[in-house]
């Protein structure tokens, strides 16, 4: 798993980018965030962890959860 906050969240469009502590920024969908973490609660520097999965558009966020 890899550790991180979340930078900015867009509630409206169901995405948001998570600053990771190795200095990279992901992309995450609402549908890769674990039922145990409110999406619409999300806000900018909560911590949290994450797998990375290559998607079509590149490396993206995945089982984000509340660290």
């Amino acid at each position: 798993m890899t550790k991180g906050s979340v930078k900015k969240v867009v509630t409206d469009r169901g995405f948001g980018f998570i600053a990771a502590e190795d200095g990279k920024e992901y992309f995450f969908h609402r549908s890769g965030v674990e039922e145990s973490l409110d999406f619409d609660r999300l806000r900018g520097g909560e911590a949290v962890t994450f797998e990375i999965e290559q998607s079509q558009k590149g490396p993206r966020a995945n089982r984000v959860r509340a660290a």
